[in-house]
């Protein structure tokens, strides 16, 4: 489904009229009251571009529904709204609804009135319409409604200047940089996962127009994530790197219009978004320079207390630094100066054999004693170099010593107030260093807590990461289903039986309908690895209370988990 504006063509020749009345006669009115109503909703050629007309267009060319946004900003109205009988039912409505909301917000309306068919009233109700006592029409018979249209965060006009974006799912060649400069070693299976991972980038802003990703991607998931996050239709290019995109005759060259949003920074990313960085834009990137930087900030920040930390030029410097320190009882993280989602971390507790140990050099870093939570914060710097705080999520990690990313949690209540503050003040002023040095992008900053409730930040990463997926699709269902939602992202659910394409789309079909029935919405992010060796898949889940959001996550992993029984011999 395509939603484009109307053509005056379209309009004389009544095809736009009788899909409106067409749809009006769908809820039982007589030949004589649709008569009535005809000069009423009659779209002339005239009235095309001052009333704003989008449509939806089917695959065949059909027209699916109509809409128009109307006035002037800063109030204006949902004038039309109307489904062919046909298209009834699967969701063309609700995406149609939630395109006229974001085009409204673009051009600087706060506030629409809609005049409802008292057959819609339970539609707007449910997309979060506000019931007005005063009458719609002059004769007061139809029910009236008012939509109040928050002006998004400055982070979101910001980020891709608040347009919609192709999205580059590039995380495999992000994380080559560092292996070509020789400092984090790559396998087959890391950038499998990477691939598997870059999934989320159909996440990296709120309503994508493409997304390039290197997985191969089950037909239907795009379609199954659109209609949860009324998205219109969104291209999708699967199985391509960068090398693909750049090639002569790729999809890179249709994109010149667009703005590109990659996973994070890279020579081809660049070309293909013409946005490139000086050479030592990224050198936060690495551990050891981000520590060095959070030594030097933290005296500024009460909140803040940076782990003491020393460099082992060799596995075996580490491994003396750390039986050194387990003969006083200290526990001890070994780090490698590059790593994605805790990937060349291990906690140890005693003496180590230096060839267990990543290859050096290594960070040798005094272990926090805390309570186990993990706040990061996210923002971003924007092309003029003003630093925007998107926010703070809490972590979940799991894994051996708890150093593997599995996933965060963002909205009310997620991170305590006080906790946040001291996040967001300190994160704010590490994207100021990086501002300074010349990145331009979304950055996030990771941190422990102490047991006195101090901050320890751990790392910085220069690209999107797990949580801005949380925060994109927050912002998303904020604007079109309205309240203040909790957004879980789940990074890894183990699947109980290997599932191909089909089986998946409707085994998460019926998920998403299920999670629906608790009040919360399912939104499958990661879908590549369904059918793997060890299956399993990504969600994100999100409903308006905390308990909702435990019943949902609940209900997924029984669900994914019960797949064994399903598809075990009898």
């Amino acid at each position: 489904m395509w939603i484009r504006e109307a053509q005056p063509t379209e309009a004389e020749a009544h095809a736009v009229t009788e899909l409106v009345l067409r749809s009006k006669a769908h809820w039982g009115y007589d030949a004589a009251f649709l008569a009535e109503c005809r000069r009423e909703l009659t779209v002339t050629a005239a009235d095309v571009l001052p009333r704003r007309v989008l449509v939806a267009e089917g695959d065949d060319g059909g027209l699916l529904a109509v809409a128009s946004l109307e006035g002037e900003p800063p109030h204006g109205a949902l004038g039309l709204l109307f489904v062919a009988p046909e298209a009834m039912g699967r969701g063309i409505g609700r995406t149609l609804y939630a395109h006229v909301l974001e085009d409204a917000r673009a051009l600087g309306f706060t506030a629409l009135s809609i005049d409802a068919d008292p057959h819609a009233v339970g539609f707007y109700r449910a997309l979060g319409a506000r019931p007005r006592p005063d009458a719609g029409d002059a004769g007061g018979a139809l029910p009236r409604f008012a939509v109040d249209l928050a002006p998004r965060p400055a982070w979101a006009r910001a980020w891709a200047d608040g347009r919609r974006a192709v999205h580059l799912g590039n995380v495999a060649e992000f994380q080559a940089q560092f292996a070509r400069a020789g400092r984090r070693p790559r396998s087959a299976a890391s950038s499998t996962a990477a691939d598997h991972y870059a999934c989320l980038a159909a996440f990296a802003g709120p309503h994508p127009v493409a997304v390039a990703l290197p997985a191969r991607i089950p037909a239907g998931w795009i379609d199954l994530v659109a209609r949860q996050l009324r998205w219109a239709r969104v291209e999708v290019y699967d199985g391509l790197d960068e090398a693909a995109l750049l090639a002569q005759g790729g999809p890179g060259e249709r994109w010149r219009d667009r703005p590109v949003v990659a996973w994070g920074h890279t020579d081809a990313a660049a070309q293909l978004s013409g946005r490139p960085l000086p050479a030592e834009a990224l050198r936060y990137e690495s551990k050891e320079q981000s520590h060095a930087l959070f030594g030097q900030l933290a005296p500024k920040h009460p909140g803040i207390r940076v782990p003491e930390r020393w460099p082992a030029p060799t596995r075996r410097a580490a491994a003396r630094l750390i039986a050194a320190r387990a003969r006083t009882g200290a526990r001890t993280v070994v780090k490698t100066a590059h790593g994605a989602g805790g990937s060349g971390t291990r906690i140890a507790t005693g003496r180590v054999r230096a060839l267990s140990l990543p290859r050096g050099p290594l960070l040798v870093e005094e272990y926090v004693t805390g309570d186990g939570t993990h706040p990061t914060y996210d923002g971003l710097v924007d092309a003029r170099g003003a630093v925007h705080d998107v926010g703070v999520a809490s972590m979940e990690m799991g894994g051996p010593g708890g150093t593997a990313y599995c996933g965060a949690t963002v909205g009310p209540g997620a991170v305590p107030d006080r906790t946040a503050q001291r996040a967001l003040r300190f994160g704010h002023d590490v994207g100021r260093a990086l501002a300074a040095d010349g990145y331009r992008g979304w950055f996030d900053v990771d941190f422990v807590t102490w047991d006195d409730g101090l901050l320890a930040p751990v790392e910085t990463n220069l690209r999107l990461t797990g949580p801005s997926v949380a925060f994109m699709i927050k912002l998303r269902l904020d604007e079109t289903r309205g309240g203040d939602h909790l957004v879980r992202c789940v990074d890894r659910v183990d699947l109980g039986a290997r599932l191909p394409d089909g089986e998946l789309i409707a085994f998460l079909t019926e998920l998403t309908e299920r999670c629906a029935g608790v009040d919360a919405v399912l939104v499958p992010t990661i879908p590549s690895a369904a059918y793997g060796p060890a299956p399993w898949l990504g969600v994100a889940l999100a409903a308006r209370t905390a308990p909702r959001l435990d019943a949902a996550e609940a209900l997924v992993r029984t669900s994914c988990g019960a797949l064994s029984r399903v598809f075990s011999p009898a």
